[in-house]
């Protein structure tokens, strides 16, 4: 009966992870039975942890987004703004896009090729499967306690490994690494605890013998293409995230006829655009126009500087602050300018 009722699990998982309504996150299916991954992976552990543990995390997260206003938003949109979510969301939400991956990217009968795409791209990057394993390890083992350890394609399209806390993950806002994960590690203590009980050690070098090398080549594959790569890109430019802040707060009051935010901040708005100017530009933005953009920016920016600094009309420090704006909006994609 037993053997009947894991074999119920063993389908591919119907999982979306752009799925936007509380009602419809769920358990996706194992797209394997509790006992396929032995003797590295123990059936006891794969059963708890899929049904207690996972479950636990679509339930807390459909019970946190019931009522907010993040209730309509895909899983990416909430872990990308994480941060802000407040702790439920960020991480249940997590735990949810975590372990739905890790289970895809676990599987038997799916060895290492060196032909695919993915494989290419480690033994370019860092010469060979073994030192990949290497450095995953090294991450998983020195995480403190619980988190996972992370294989991600960066918005420069080049791998990366990382590590994360509790269930935080490479898309996060809170996380300094960012990109899209296609291959994780869980290293809490309930993936391997029953089996290997306190050495994680033991765990990380089992576990590489069910890694589904075909799964997290189509990851990366995926990642390489996905419009969501260049989301991150721009949300981890942190000068224009400073930037963006200041110039909403300023504008958007003059608009309504309030100009002392403007006079109030003009100096700092010149210094978060030279240090926005300055900063290293992200690659999808790097182009001449953007530069051109800046430039006309920070010089804006100091005309409305001077204006503030001595008696001027509103109108004309309106008329310049709306030179700042808009070349603000051409580094931010908002407005073209080819």
């Amino acid at each position: 009966m037993k053997h009947l009722f894991t074999l119920l699990f063993a389908m591919v998982s119907t999982f979306a992870f752009t799925q936007n309504n509380p009602d419809f996150f769920r358990l996706g299916s194992l797209p394997y039975a509790y006992n396929a991954l032995e003797p590295f992976i123990d059936a006891a552990t794969m059963e708890i942890h899929y049904t207690k543990h996972h479950q636990a995390y679509v339930n807390n997260l459909n019970k946190a987004l019931a009522g907010s206003k993040y209730e309509k938003k895909s899983l990416e949109e909430m872990l990308l703004v994480a941060s802000r979510t407040g702790d439920a969301i960020r991480n249940n939400a997590g735990g949810h896009y975590n372990h739905t991956l890790f289970w895809n990217v676990l599987g038997v009968n799916q060895p290492w090729n060196s032909e695919m795409p993915v494989a290419k791209a480690i033994t370019q990057q860092w010469g060979s499967l073994d030192s990949l394993k290497k450095m995953m390890n090294q991450g998983a083992m020195t995480r403190f306690g619980s988190g996972w350890v992370w294989l991600v394609v960066t918005p420069e399209k080049k791998l990366m490994v990382c590590s994360s806390a509790n269930q935080d993950n490479p898309i996060m806002d809170a996380m300094k690494e960012r990109g899209i994960p296609i291959l994780g590690i869980d290293v809490w203590e309930h993936a391997y605890y029953l089996k290997y009980q306190n050495k994680r050690n033991d765990y990380l070098g089992a576990i590489w013998n069910v890694i589904n090398w075909v799964e997290v080549d189509k990851n990366y594959q995926k990642a390489l293409n996905d419009p969501f790569l260049k989301v991150i890109e721009k949300d981890a430019w942190i000068e224009l995230k400073d930037f963006h802040k200041v110039m909403a707060q300023t504008f958007h009051p003059a608009e309504e006829g309030n100009f002392d935010p403007i006079r109030l901040r003009a100096t700092e708005m010149v210094m978060k655009g030279e240090a926005l100017k300055n900063g290293k530009l992200p690659a999808s933005y790097d182009s001449p126009s953007i530069r051109k953009a800046l430039e006309d920016l920070v010089k804006q920016a100091k005309v409305v500087q001077e204006l503030v600094s001595k008696p001027t009309k509103n109108e004309k420090i309106m008329s310049e602050l709306t030179k700042v704006h808009d070349a603000f909006h051409v580094v931010e994609g908002l407005c073209k300018d080819e």
